[in-house]
């Protein structure tokens, strides 16, 4: 049975006499409580004389509309008719992308899906450049107003593709990192970047739609999923509602790699979890020629060890634009394979034949001439694009086993490997493992599990029993800050080699010596 962030409760309430002086909203709480496990609901002071204005022109029989907020039903409207359709969005508030559902609330249904990219990127790429954007006079104000501007053009495509008015959404549930949230609530970031690298806020109580500026029902409950640290925010948490992590008896991993690379490990009985830079380079954010995994993106890559041919898979079965994160990671693991660059990521002339181009800026490798791209622009990787990708990978296995260490758990002890995002979706593990990305363990033990962000803000917007999940799991994770971890620094520079300069670690992985 579902149990939605926002229900629609059929109400015909005893009608006023000279017997009864009990006042319209009083009448109207009293009648809905018994409805509502006993429970008496509030009105906030905004929405009280919408209601008993509606409720009395509904001749007191009609529909209430009732947030979940937080465990406490709240009263915000009034229909003389139940709607139609009660709907709800559930948004995964990415730092690059957004990506949103419309939900009937009374069935789960998905009404529409739409993405966006984010409206703040004018003012930097990465989270740390809009930090210290914020800090600007009126910079805070500029951000949140995009990010608004943003998630009400998303609701007014689903809107329209369902059907419905904007005002029609009654509900919002949120999933994003500590800072988008910062940005989302207008509240200054700047103390997330500095030591101790503490949030204004972990767990920020539900609100109104209108209190935002959103173009949803002003009367909307938006539910914002909890963080646990500055680099630990609710779309870790959704992935942990979405894998049901913390529901396994067996001690499994959760991995999501966007503009951060945030894993969790753990099981039922405890949750230790931490996150680091190792997104960028996989997400369209260094590589030159990188692009977020969508129509046009080369996903998977090929080369042939005898002749050098290379063969490739763009999403949409389109002309190539440019690398993904999963192409990206394919090509340069061939690459390695068929002995065109070393152990260091480094090119290899006399291997990589007439595909590689000298230039001001050092080698570029061709993986698609001009002509066989869709804007006649050859998709090429660059030595800084290797080295970026080196960095990115080096940084997410040396998070990995930093985070294992703490706890004493070896990778051969892992249930599961549940990795999330465009990243889960569309990456090859064994490609991943030849760089020494992710562990050498048996393919079977990965589990792709998609946008799991979105996925848990779906959950929220149905399942009262997600929405206590989630805020119980805030206050069990560990969460080990990598900023100051000297541990970490020492895996990372180990792990700047491919595979590994441990190459013990990688028994399945061919060995070049690079000569």
């Amino acid at each position: 049975m579902l149990t939605p962030l926002v229900r629609a409760i059929a109400v015909a309430a005893p009608l006023p006499c000279l017997g009864d002086n009990t006042g319209d909203i009083d009448r109207l709480k009293k009648v809905l409580a018994p409805q509502l496990g006993g429970d008496m609901p509030v009105v906030p002071y905004q929405r009280l004389s919408k209601v008993a204005v509606r409720f009395r022109a509904a001749g007191f029989a009609g529909a209430a509309i009732i947030n979940d907020m937080a465990g406490t039903p709240v009263l915000v409207d009034f229909l003389s008719q139940p709607p139609k359709v009660l709907a709800g969005m559930a948004l995964d508030l990415g730092t690059t992308h957004l990506e949103a559902t419309l939900l009937d609330l009374s069935t789960g249904a998905v009404l529409a899906r739409a993405d966006l990219e984010n409206g703040q990127i004018r003012f930097g790429a990465d989270i740390l450049t809009r930090i210290h954007h914020a800090a600007k006079e009126e910079g805070l104000f500029e951000l949140h107003r995009a990010i608004i501007d943003s998630v009400n053009q998303l609701a007014a495509e689903l809107a329209r593709s369902s059907g419905l008015a904007v005002a029609e959404i009654r509900a919002l549930s949120v999933s994003g990192n500590t800072s988008m949230v910062h940005f989302f609530l207008k509240i200054n970031p700047c103390h997330l970047c500095r030591e101790p690298y503490i949030p204004m806020v972990n767990a920020p109580d539900p609100c109104l739609a209108g209190e935002l500026g959103l173009a949803i029902h002003p009367a909307a409950v938006v539910w914002l999923l909890p963080s646990v640290g500055s680099y630990f925010g609710g779309d870790l948490i959704s992935g942990v509602l979405a894998s049901g992590l913390d529901q396994q008896p067996e001690t499994c991993m959760l991995i999501d790699v966007g503009t951060n690379a945030e894993v969790i490990v753990g099981n039922r009985e405890w949750l230790i979890a931490c996150a680091g830079a190792a997104g960028p380079a996989l997400e369209g954010g260094v590589a030159r020629m990188g692009m977020r995994a969508g129509p046009g993106a080369i996903e998977h890559v090929r080369i042939d060890p005898a002749t050098g041919e290379i063969g490739y898979e763009t999403i949409g079965k389109g002309k190539p634009k440019g690398l993904c994160g999963s192409g990206l990671i394919d090509l340069v693991a061939e690459l390695y394979l068929t002995r065109q660059i070393d152990i260091r990521g480094k090119f290899r002339p006399q291997a990589a034949g007439e595909r590689l181009i000298a230039g001001s800026e050092g080698y570029r490798f061709v993986v698609v001439e001009g002509k066989d791209a869709a804007d006649g622009q050859p998709v090429v990787l660059g030595q800084v694009d290797l080295d970026a990708l080196m960095r990115s990978k080096a940084a997410m296995y040396a998070i990995l086993t930093t985070l294992t260490n703490q706890v004493g758990v070896a990778f051969e002890d892992l249930h599961r490997i549940y990795v999330a995002g465009a990243f889960g979706r569309h990456i090859s593990p064994r490609q991943a493992i030849v760089l020494g990305m992710l562990p050498d363990l048996p393919l079977a033990t990965y589990e792709p599990v998609g946008n799991s962000s979105l996925a848990g803000a779906q959950r929220v917007l149905l399942e009262r029993q997600a929405r206590e999940r989630c805020l119980a799991l805030a206050g069990k994770i560990t969460y080990i800050e990598l900023n100051v971890n000297q541990e970490f620094m020492l895996r990372f520079s180990g792990s700047r080699f491919i595979p590994h300069t441990d190459h013990a670690l990688f028994p399945s992985v061919p060995f070049f010596d690079g000569e």
